[in-house]
């Protein structure tokens, strides 16, 4: 969901009711989406989710459609690989009006120092341990992979290739909004101003009466929460993709990430390159993140040169800006909120809630319609914080 435009969010009494929903979900992108059809899927009835501006209008919209297993945490593989066995079938399951476009192209995480290939050495270790077929490569074997990479300043990498994208991410988002809407999921274009344990509050002073309420608004959750006296540690992160005209030449096969370049790469099955300045960078919700535009083209063009010398005359006219919501150990925060019940929040993702977002969907809906919660969102708990029990990932793009 993203955020009004200078709106606040103010605590009301919520005793109205008009069509109570069973469940209230706030925000219709791909988490609130993926939510709302796993409740109907367990017979949950009625489901309504509200969106100020429409499905995946937010941060949803906004993303390169990256599924992988390579992470640094054992809970987020675990999580990617529950999350894989849904997107092999997802099609089938989703029934989209044009396919998602799925490439498995592998993912080829770089290391310039000795430090960082350690670092991803131990991800490989998990991962394996795991079941997921990554492996540590030479910088000679970097280059085997990825045709035309430079690898003079490469100390090594990791690779994974069963790691890939959605060519048509957007789409993927809309199929989880036609296929909720056929389990009978009211989808609903309003502006929520508040919530509460108990319902919701629309712009215009209507009040709807629910059962649960499930705030999934990226980084509009926190001022949703906080008249509540609810502390949401999320902020708000700008991160942008810069893509080429269509491409005939196939340029760039695997996804490359180097994190001590704050870079990533990738050409589109439609030809299209698209290459990201993955720096955070912080701003106020409302902030204007083109003003940064010729430093992060700048930046894209360096690395470029140094990694990828065959993208030297790509020209990347657009500039898509997105927005990550960031908790301090970039890991969601998904469950109960602290207090009465039936106020739940999944959001605070980091970038990673897109491929996710089956299991987030599953976790929350189970302990919505009552079974005990699982070991994620028991882990990624908003009480986390104040326990002090973070749980950092390291492989964040």
């Amino acid at each position: 969901m993203s955020p009004a435009s200078g709106a606040k969010a103010t605590s009301v009494s919520l005793n109205a009711s008009v069509r109570s929903p069973e469940v209230a979900i706030v925000g219709a992108g791909v988490t609130g989406l993926s939510v709302a059809l796993h409740l109907a899927e367990r017979g949950v009835a009625p489901v309504r989710v509200f969106e100020r501006e429409g499905v995946g209008a937010g941060a949803s919209g906004v993303q390169p459609g990256g599924v992988r297993l390579q992470w640094g945490t054992e809970l987020n593989c675990r999580m990617a690989l529950e999350a894989s066995a849904f997107w092999r079938e997802a099609e089938e399951r989703l029934e989209p009006r044009l396919p998602f476009g799925w490439r498995s192209c592998g993912y080829l995480w770089l290391a310039h120092s000795a430090p960082v290939l350690e670092r991803l050495g131990a991800g490989v270790a998990l991962q394996n341990r795991l079941g997921i077929p990554s492996r540590l490569v030479s910088a000679e074997e970097a280059a085997g992979l990825v045709p035309g990479l430079s690898v003079d300043s490469l100390a090594g990498a990791a690779w994974c290739g069963e790691d890939g994208y959605f060519d048509r991410p957007q789409g993927v988002v809309e199929a989880f909004g036609e296929a909720a809407l056929r389990a009978g999921v009211e989808i609903e274009h309003r502006e929520v101003l508040s919530v509460a344990p108990g319902g919701v509050a629309f712009a215009g002073g209507e009040r709807l009466a629910a059962a649960h309420v499930v705030v999934a608004a990226g980084v509009a959750t926190p001022a949703l929460l906080a008249p509540l006296g609810v502390e949401v540690p999320i902020v708000a992160e700008d991160r942008f993709m810069l893509y080429s005209e269509p491409i005939r030449e196939r340029l760039l096969e695997p996804l490359v990430v180097s994190a001590e370049r704050h870079f990533a790469a990738k050409q589109l099955g439609n030809g299209r390159v698209l290459a990201s300045d993955i720096s955070a960078r912080r701003q106020p919700v409302g902030g204007d993140p083109a003003k940064g535009e010729p430093r992060w083209r700048a930046h894209v063009r360096e690395v470029i040169r140094e990694l990828l010398p065959q993208l030297e005359y790509v020209e990347f006219p657009v500039l898509a800006p997105g927005t990550y919501d960031v908790t301090p150990d970039h890991q969601a925060i998904l469950g109960a909120v602290p207090g009465p019940d039936g106020l739940w929040i999944a959001a605070g993702f980091s970038g990673h809630g897109f491929m996710m977002s089956p299991v987030v969907g599953r976790s929350l809906a189970a302990a919505i319609a009552g079974d005990p919660p699982g070991d994620y969102l028991r882990a990624f708990s908003l009480e986390r914080f104040a326990r002090g029990e973070l749980i950092p990932e390291p492989a964040i793009v």
